[in-house]
């Protein structure tokens, strides 16, 4: 059996310059943590005497539907604190985004990821992150609004669904070589994003760096690139998740499998919302 391509499932016991550039060091630098090192994987026969109940696909329905609630709850609530005080916006954003990617680095390289306070704690600073992010791409970079807003919900789960059927189908096929590729080009373009947005700060090109978060033709096809890497990461998610029911991991392990995939959504929800908000803006 290949091994999986994603640590989170591998390691499992078993418009304005400044707010524009926003996003990418967050969310795919979480996207980049989870997908990192390829190649490692743990075998589960030691934790069957333990958990007994194998996993199944509805483990994982579960509770990813467990941690995309908490997303989503924690953040509407962010969202209208924003809109009644608009000083919360930077610092949920901050705190949501930062703290998201430090729960995602303990849960990857601390071996932790079927623990659901640390994925539940994970889903809670996303929505703070994810809330605070839709309001200030949807009011402030761009005005777009709510109606944008929905427009990228659509979107992500429209990708997400195009992807199952993709990966059911096996009109692509997750093979390593296919998924190394995929992985070296996520951490580049991640590289390049934190790069932009370090050149940005200080001043380079008008405070737009390389001008890949400006609104410009670079960004755009920028975005699109992001775009892309999130939604193909779907077929490593699904890949990991079928190879973990088939070793038959333990029933904990649907923890790990729907921190995984709250990842990438968070990611390509972001980034559909940035991209649009390019043609909402004045």
């Amino acid at each position: 059996m290949r091994e999986s391509s994603n640590p989170v499932f591998r390691s499992l016991p078993k418009g304005q310059a400044g707010y524009a550039q926003f996003g990418t060091g967050a969310a795919g630098g979480a996207a980049a943590a989870v997908h990192a090192d390829p190649y490692a994987a743990q075998p589960y026969q030691e934790q069957r005497a333990v958990d007994t109940r194998p996993l199944t696909i509805d483990d994982v329905v579960t509770k990813t539907a467990m941690s995309l609630g908490v997303v989503t709850v924690v953040g509407i609530i962010s969202y209208f604190l924003v809109a009644q005080n608009a000083g919360l916006m930077m610092p949920f954003v901050l705190v949501g985004g930062l703290g998201g990617l430090a729960l995602v680095l303990i849960a990857t390289f601390g071996r932790k990821q079927d623990n659901p306070a640390i994925v539940l704690s994970y889903a809670a600073f996303e929505g703070l992150f994810v809330g605070a992010a839709s309001f200030l791409f949807a009011n402030l970079v761009s005005t777009g609004g709510p109606g944008m807003i929905a427009q990228a919900l659509f979107g992500t789960v429209g990708v997400f669904v195009g992807m199952l059927v993709v990966y059911k189908t096996g009109a692509i096929r997750v093979t390593p070589k296919f998924t190394r590729m995929l992985v070296a080009a996520m951490f580049g373009v991640v590289a390049i994003a934190l790069l932009n947005f370090v050149l940005a700060m200080f001043g380079v090109g008008g405070g737009e760096g390389f001008g890949l978060r400006s609104g410009g033709p670079l960004a755009i096809i920028f975005s699109l690139v992001c775009i892309g890497l999130a939604a193909f990461m779907f077929l490593i998610d699904f890949d990991s998740a079928d190879q973990l029911i088939r070793a038959g991991a333990p029933a904990k392990a649907a923890w790990g499998v729907a921190l995984g995939l709250t990842v990438t959504l968070v990611w390509l929800y972001i980034e559909i919302l940035r991209l649009l908000s390019y043609f909402n803006s004045d």
